[in-house]
């Protein structure tokens, strides 16, 4: 049944559709049909470099998941996370599984009418990665997004990305205990999503888990490139890892990504030497945007942020030359631009130095 404008069906209509995101080849093929190829993918906020894990075993294929491997992930991810222990982490088939079932912990579905109308308020400190704002709406909470940090405290749920994507700000440790406590009293959550934390020099939140009223989510794939492994994590309190562990059922991470999670992990060298490399690539695209008449207004060591009245004629003239970026059709001067692998570098550099600043 349709319900009217702006009421609860078309709210939860416009949370069961799925959100446009970076990573879709077969779109830019449509858009420029063409467009050279391979094309040179820098529309998603993943690394170009892959952990390089040894080949996995056979036998990790054949046989479900061993309990045990499970719970020395959990060890290892504490450790690389620095969560409290073992007990304040869930391992997952990536983040993006687990935004529904913690918003869920708050609200209620609204397609289910024995929740009944919308069960509290998220807030979500925009503008950022979609999702969050469609996961609350799907747990049947009343949303907002603001800009206004101070706004967050008057909600049931509370989404701070940090650092953010696409703007990459930074909101402080301070801050954000602050936060939680007012959270912890309201009987309230907030979820701080720290997926790109590895290529950051903030400081994570996760150390603050067992206060109560808080969730930090660490994404594996970004900072490792193994996007398509799918395996991610959330730190919080024992009580609240046990409600979502409990939604995730058994076997909830594949034998493939617990036997690299744990290798990579566990690899601090790796680790140490591949945030340089990044850090290093992204001051690198920089220098080919400010020659190309750009200025880089924010972002992270894995993509870096336009914010221009050219961003739509730069998406449009790197798109006809087989590489796509990352545009938002509700800030049409913002252009997300990630970082190209070795091979492609020759490429960018070409396309933006043939880039015309003054058209747009």
């Amino acid at each position: 049944m349709t319900g009217p404008a702006g009421g609860e069906d078309d709210d939860l209509f416009e949370a069961s559709s799925p959100i446009a995101h970076g990573g879709n080849l077969n779109h830019a093929r449509a858009l420029f049909p063409q467009a050279p190829e391979p094309w040179i993918d820098l529309s998603t906020g993943i690394s170009p470099y892959s952990y390089p894990h040894p080949a996995i075993p056979g036998n990790v294929f054949a046989r479900l998941p061993e309990p045990n491997s499970a719970c020395r992930l959990k060890e290892v991810a504490a450790r690389a996370y620095e969560a409290p222990s073992a007990e304040h982490v869930v391992a997952a088939p990536g983040t993006q599984i687990l935004l529904p079932i913690i918003a869920g912990l708050v609200g209620g579905p609204r397609s289910d009418p024995a929740f009944g109308p919308a069960k509290g308020r998220a807030a979500v400190l925009s503008p950022t990665y979609a999702e969050h704002a469609r996961a609350a709406r799907l747990a049947g909470l009343a949303m907002v997004e603001t800009e206004d940090f101070d706004e967050l405290a008057s909600a049931d749920l509370a989404v701070v990305v940090n650092p953010n994507n696409p703007t990459g700000r930074i909101v402080t440790r301070k801050d954000l205990l602050a936060l939680t406590s007012v959270m912890q009293a309201r009987r309230g959550l907030l979820v701080v999503d720290e997926a790109f934390m590895d290529v950051s020099d903030a400081e994570s939140a996760a150390g603050l888990v067992d206060h109560g009223g808080l969730v930090v989510l660490r994404s594996f794939g970004k900072f490792y490139g193994m996007a398509g492994l799918r395996l991610g994590f959330a730190l919080a309190h024992p009580d609240i890892v046990a409600r979502i562990e409990a939604q995730l059922g058994p076997w909830a991470v594949s034998g493939p990504a617990l036997h690299v999670g744990l290798e990579a992990l566990a690899d601090t060298a790796w680790k140490a030497e591949m945030q340089v490399k990044l850090h290093d690539e992204a001051a690198r695209l920089d220098g080919l945007l400010n020659k190309a008449g750009l200025t880089v207004f924010g972002g992270t060591s894995l993509f870096r942020l336009i914010r221009d009245r050219r961003a739509q004629s730069l998406f449009q003239h790197l798109g006809k030359r087989g590489i796509i970026t990352r545009r938002f059709e509700e800030r049409p001067e913002d252009l997300r631009i990630g970082l190209p692998d070795p091979y492609g570098w020759p490429r960018v550099e070409e396309a933006l130095s043939a880039f015309d600043p003054t058209r747009g």
